[in-house]
C-alpha cells in the first residue's frame, strides 16, 4: 500500500506539497474547508491529484498515514483537533520539502520584520554571483513545489513561525532570525512566549556544520539565546559591538567577517536606505559569505538591489509631496521602522484588521514626525484612543481612494504621505498587495 500523505489546505503551500508527495509515489489527497483557487485546482488536476473544496470528508482525511498542514490552518480548527486526537503525524510543507531536497542547501530566513527584504536581498546576491538558486517560501512559490518541479542547489526561503510549528527533522544549513516582536499573537493563545519558541525552532536540528545568523541588538533574541544551547556556528550582526565572526557597522562602515575574505563597504553605498535596511543588509551579506560568495560580488549586489514592491516603495511626487507605499507593514513594528526612516513631515495612513496591536511603541515617533493620521479600516477606535490626544487631524476612511484624497487634502509641499497600516488588510482588501495596488492607483489618479 502506498503511504497516504494527505494535505490540509489547497493554497500555494498545499498544492506544492501535493505535487511533491505525488512525485515521490505517495497516495495524495487534498482537502480544503474553503474554496480552492482555480490556479491551484488546475495544478492539482494536471498531476492527477484528487482534491475536495469547501468541505472535509472526515473519514477519508482521518485515514491518512500523515497529514501535511498548510500554515494558514489554526490548531483550534475542528479538523485539526480530530487529527490530533487520532494521533496522526502532522508535518508542515517545509518538512516535506526538506525530506526530498537531496544535497541542496537551504537558507531559511524568519523573523517578525525584515524577513522579506532580507530574503530578496540574499537571493539577489546569490543570483548575481551565478549560484543555481531559487527564492521560495512565503515569497514566490512554495519550497515543496520548487523541489518537485525545478530543483536547485540553493533555496533561499522566507519561512513563517506557522511553517516552523510543524517541523520534525527540517534542518537549514544556514538559519537566520532577523528579530522578534509581537505579531500573530492570536495564533499563539496570546502568549508571546509561544510565538518566540516557534521562531527558535529554526535552529532546533542544526549541527556544528551549520550556521545561525541573528541580531544580538534585538532584546528578545538576546534574552532567549541565553537559555538555549546552540550547536551551530553563531554569526551575529550588530551595530553595538564588534564580533570576531559575523557583521557589524561602525562609523558608517559595514564589515562582514565569516572567512578570510572580509567584506567592507560604506553604508552610503547601500541601495536601500534606513537603519533597519542596514541590519537586513548585514544579515544577507553574512548568508552570502557563508555560501562562499566572493566579496566583490556581495558589494556589487548590495549597490544594485531595488527595494520590494509594497515595502517603502516610492510611488510618485505630486505637487511637492512624496507618496510612499508600505502596504506590507502588517504589524506595528514594521510601521515603526517605516516612520523611523522618514525625513519629511508625514501624513500616515493607518489601520485595518488589528491582530492585538499595542500602538504605544509608535507614540514617540508619531509625535515627532506625523502631522495627520488617515484611518483606513472598518474599526479605528484603538487608533483614535492611542493618538487622538496629540494628533489633531485624524479622519476615518473606508477605501484607498478616500484615504489618498484625505491625505492629499492635509499635505503641503515638502510633506510625505505614507501608507504603512500596521494591520492586516482583509477587512477592505484581498491582501496587502491589493491594498498597495489600490493606493498606487489612487495616487496616480490625483
Amino acid at each position: 500500500m502506498a503511504h497516504k500523505c494527505y494535505i490540509l489546505g489547497g493554497g500555494e503551500s498545499g498544492a506544492g506539497a501535493a505535487i511533491l508527495a505525488k512525485k515521490q509515489g505517495y497516495e495524495v489527497f487534498v482537502s480544503d474547508a474553503g474554496p480552492i483557487k482555480n490556479i491551484y485546482k488546475d495544478e492539482l488536476s494536471e498531476f492527477g491529484i484528487e482534491f475536495e473544496e469547501s468541505m472535509h470528508t472526515e473519514d477519508k482525511v482521518l485515514s491518512a498515514d500523515e497529514i501535511v498542514k498548510s500554515p494558514g490552518i489554526p490548531e483550534k480548527s475542528d479538523m485539526m483537533k480530530k487529527i490530533r486526537s487520532k494521533g496522526i503525524p502532522v508535518i508542515s510543507e517545509i518538512e516535506l520539502a526538506w525530506r526530498f531536497k537531496g544535497n541542496s542547501k537551504i537558507v531559511a530566513i524568519t523573523g517578525s520584520n525584515g524577513k522579506t527584504t532580507t530574503t530578496a536581498l540574499t537571493y539577489h546576491i546569490c543570483k548575481h554571483a551565478g549560484l543555481n538558486c531559487a527564492m521560495v517560501g512565503n515569497i514566490g512559490i512554495s519550497i515543496a513545489k520548487q523541489v518537485a518541479l525545478d530543483p536547485k542547489e540553493v533555496y533561499v526561503a522566507e519561512i513563517s513561525s506557522f511553517q516552523l510549528d510543524d517541523i520534525k527533522d527540517f534542518r537549514a544549513e544556514i538559519a537566520m532570525l532577523t528579530n522578534i516582536t509581537e505579531d500573530h499573537l492570536d495564533r499563539y493563545d496570546y502568549k508571546f512566549e509561544n510565538y518566540i519558541n516557534a521562531k527558535f525552532k529554526i535552529i532546533q536540528n542544526q549541527t556544528n556544520e551549520d550556521f545561525f545568523i541573528y541580531c544580538p541588538d534585538d532584546p528578545i533574541t538576546a534574552k532567549y539565546l541565553k537559555k538555549l544551547t546552540i550547536y551551530s556556528t553563531p554569526l551575529p550582526f550588530t551595530m553595538k559591538q564588534e564580533p570576531q565572526k559575523g557583521a557589524f557597522i561602525k562609523d558608517g562602515q559595514m564589515t562582514i567577517a565569516v572567512n578570510d575574505d572580509k567584506v567592507t563597504m560604506s553604508v552610503d553605498d547601500f541601495k536601500i536606505k534606513g537603519k533597519h535596511n542596514q541590519y537586513n543588509t548585514m544579515a544577507a551579506g553574512i548568508a552570502a559569505a557563508t555560501l562562499g560568495i566572493r566579496k566583490e560580488k556581495i558589494r556589487e549586489a548590495v549597490t544594485t538591489f531595488e527595494s520590494l514592491e509594497h515595502r517603502m516603495e516610492m510611488v510618485a511626487m505630486v505637487k511637492g509631496v512624496e507618496y510612499i507605499n508600505d502596504s506590507k507593514a502588517t504589524n506595528v513594528n514594521s510601521t515603526w521602522y517605516a516612520l523611523e526612516s522618514m525625513t519629511r513631515p508625514t501624513i500616515l495612513i493607518l489601520g485595518g484588521v488589528d491582530k492585538g496591536n499595542d500602538y504605544e511603541v509608535l507614540k514617540e515617533l508619531v509625535k515627532e514626525k506625523v502631522k495627520a493620521i488617515v484611518c483606513l479600516g472598518l474599526d479605528n477606535r484603538k487608533i483614535h484612543e492611542a493618538f487622538g490626544d496629540f494628533v489633531s487631524l485624524l479622519v476615518n476612511t473606508t477605501s484607498a481612494e478616500d484615504a489618498v484624497k484625505a491625505a492629499y487634502h492635509f499635505a503641503e509641499k515638502g510633506d510625505a504621505v505614507l501608507l504603512s497600516p500596521a494591520c492586516a488588510s482583509f477587512d477592505l482588501f484581498k491582501n496587502y498587495e491589493d491594498r498597495g495596488d489600490q493606493f498606487k492607483q489612487a495616487v496616480r489618479d490625483l
